[in-house]
């Protein structure tokens, strides 16, 4: 499978009708309508729900806004219905899937489909699917509809593992489940730096992961502990490190759009008068939060970097480490999906971090392949894998509450990706 064929099997001929919408009675109505959410679903990855205006859409369907309220009365029902739409077309994928013959088979055949998916995108040859990142942005009951309807789809990619007749083995493919989610996803944003040509190559080197994970025969799970910098709570005076963790764990639960700068000030009982007191503006504030999570992050690696011991060990202590910061959720780091919301002056500078990050995990991989003790991986897509994992994380804080201990919680999730999802 490590050289999939185009499948027969087309998932826009399987995605089941959109939930919100109005009353689709002709062909020439649902062609206008799924003109309109292609556009959609282009604004959101470009811009994200932030960006998401009829004003926006009507411009790039050469339609005027009048037009577009007679297929959705209100912008939220249409972010609704183009994000509605990504998940039935994951579900229709995982339908796919779901018919090869073994776990091995599955995960292949949806990872072909995902590629194929951002391929036709790039080449324009296929309508883009929304990124579902800012999913949490949205109010009841339309979040609940569409978080319900996800989980639905969750379960269907949790069957397509085999091995879950105990707890841990259920917890576990839960775990495979979130990260083989999450990276999918997370292919979307360094997809790009690949010719579509190169895709087959891209998914032979995901498999490997996907099937081995990056640790070598007969290594084990013993990580060191480190400190991740500034994970204490601080229960003292507000000041300016009060206002980044409160606008963390705000945007981290309800996206950048949904993080208002109301709800940063609620969350500490304070007013709006009083953020506008301590800070300029929330762009500002997104910005510091990127900030110090990345230097969180990349005083982290460093120490992990600076340990004696073998390269596994170090990257299994840095990645140990910042698992258990994001199950803790006193302080975590920032869900880097946030950043695809900012305004494109303020995201450069900050992917630009982003990929250094990357690039230091890839690091870590390479010495270790010189050494031995990581396996011989592609380091730079097990990289974007690993961070796609540990952002992540902090969504799956309540599965790590359900664990017998933090530490059970913090090896069961990085087994994932280390020692690899697909048993033998």
């Amino acid at each position: 499978m490590d050289q999939p064929t185009t499948p027969a099997d087309d998932p826009e001929e399987q995605t089941p009708a959109p939930l919100a919408g109005a009353n689709e009675t002709s062909d020439r109505f649902r062609a206008k309508r799924d003109r309109i959410l292609d556009a959609a679903a282009q604004i959101i990855n470009d811009r994200g729900l932030r960006g998401l205006t009829f004003v926006s859409v009507a411009d790039l369907v050469e339609m005027n806004t009048t037009s577009i309220t007679y297929y959705f009365k209100r912008k939220e029902l249409l972010a609704a219905a183009t994000l509605e739409r990504t998940i039935s077309h994951i579900g229709a994928m995982t339908a796919i899937a779901a018919q090869e013959p073994d776990v091995d088979a599955r995960i292949s055949r949806l990872l072909w489909l995902v590629l194929e998916q951002y391929g036709e995108e790039q080449k324009g040859t296929r309508r883009p699917l929304a990124r579902l990142s800012d999913m949490r942005s949205l109010e009841d009951p339309l979040k609940t509809q569409l978080f319900d309807h996800y989980m639905q789809v969750f379960r269907q990619l949790v069957a397509l593992f085999d091995g879950g007749d105990t707890p841990e083995g259920r917890a576990l493919n839960w775990a495979r489940t979130h990260i083989l989610l999450e990276t999918l996803h997370w292919c979307r944003v360094w997809i790009g730096k690949y010719s579509t040509s190169d895709h087959p190559r891209v998914h032979a080197r995901m498999m490997e992961l996907y099937r081995n994970g990056y640790a070598p025969e007969g290594a084990r799970w013993s990580p060191a502990p480190l400190t991740v910098p500034g994970s204490d709570s601080d229960e003292g005076e507000i000041n300016h490190e009060t206002y980044l963790r409160a606008a963390t764990i705000t945007m981290n639960e309800r996206g950048y759009r949904g993080a208002s700068v109301t709800r940063i000030a609620a969350h500490l009982n304070l007013s709006k008068g009083s953020f506008y007191h301590h800070l300029a503006g929330k762009d500002d504030l997104v910005t510091d939060c990127f900030d110090r999570s990345y230097t969180r992050i990349s005083l982290t690696q460093r120490a992990a970097m600076d340990m004696q011991g073998s390269w596994f060990d170090r990257l299994s202590s840095v990645t140990a480490a910042l698992t258990d910061v994001q199950f803790a959720a006193a302080f975590p780091l920032l869900r880097i999906t946030a950043l695809m919301a900012l305004p494109g002056d303020l995201r450069g500078p900050i992917l630009q971090r982003s990929d250094r990050i990357t690039q230091r995990f890839a690091g870590m991989m390479i010495d270790g392949i010189s050494e031995g003790s990581i396996r011989a991986i592609d380091p730079l897509i097990a990289s974007h894998c690993l961070i796609a994992g540990l952002n992540a994380a902090y969504d799956f804080r309540h599965w790590a509450d359900r664990r017998t201990d933090r530490a059970t919680a913090v090896r069961l999730y990085n087994s994932v990706l280390a020692f690899g999802m697909i048993d033998d």
